[in-house]
């Protein structure tokens, strides 16, 4: 699904933000990428993703490259970044429809999907209202609903709990694992680290732009708590 191969990133003044990043994400994993502030998971991400050039290294969407042919990877993704910065001139249902447009969703497709989603995270009420009126965590929402309409196979997220209130984070976690559960695969960013335990099979702890721990949760957790990985981590570099 996703291969991410000696991946490194050097800003223009010379500065390592990512160093030799290798991961590999499958069908059915749901993978957490743990790290401070700064130690490069939203750089990481946004290689990922096309938003940042990269240095060294590739990266693959379903054998696609994202040095190559970025826009056939692009259409295989979803991505909702850590703060959403949506079109306000827009309803909520005027941006999903332009997000569907984008990724060529038959309106039959797409009216399932929105009909589904906006269910689920309660807007099916607001949908016709401005963005510009919603609160951070109804554009959250928005977010989420118009990423899912075109059925990604890779949903990446960069810190997606952030502004949701429990019921939609419960929900959002409930949407994941099916997703997961359906053959497609989430890498996603997040300081929540007891929802990435119990939520993830899969992890991968960064620091200073360096992956210091991944693989399984089960191996790297063990009978320790991930915060207690974690801990460990900062102190022993």
């Amino acid at each position: 699904m996703l291969k991410v191969n000696h991946v490194s990133k050097r800003y223009e003044d010379g500065t390592n933000a990512i160093t030799d990043i290798n991961l590999h994400i499958q069908s059915g994993d749901i993978y957490g990428f743990i790290g401070s502030n700064g130690a490069g998971k939203s750089t990481m991400i946004k290689s990922i993703v096309g938003i940042h050039p990269f240095n060294e290294g590739e990266i693959w969407i379903d054998g696609y490259s994202m040095r190559t042919d970025p826009v056939r990877c692009k259409k295989r993704i979803a991505f909702i970044p850590d703060n959403p910065d949506i079109y306000e001139h827009l309803t909520g249902l005027q941006y999903i429809h332009f997000l569907a447009d984008i990724f060529e969703v038959p309106f039959a497709k797409r009216k399932v999907s929105i009909e589904k989603y906006s269910t689920i995270f309660e807007m099916t009420n607001k949908l016709h209202n401005s963005i510009a009126s919603y609160s951070h965590g109804m554009k959250q929402r928005i977010a989420i609903i118009a990423a899912l309409v075109h059925q990604p196979a890779l949903f990446i997220l960069d810190e997606p709990f952030v502004g949701l209130d429990p019921t939609a984070s419960f929900e959002l976690k409930r949407v994941m694992s099916e997703h997961a559960e359906n053959g497609g695969a989430i890498f996603f960013s997040t300081h929540v680290l007891e929802v990435a335990q119990k939520l993830c099979n899969k992890v991968a702890i960064i620091h200073k732009g360096k992956l210091v721990k991944n693989g399984c949760m089960d191996e790297i957790a063990g009978s320790k708590s991930l915060e207690e990985i974690f801990m460990e981590v900062r102190n022993d570099t």
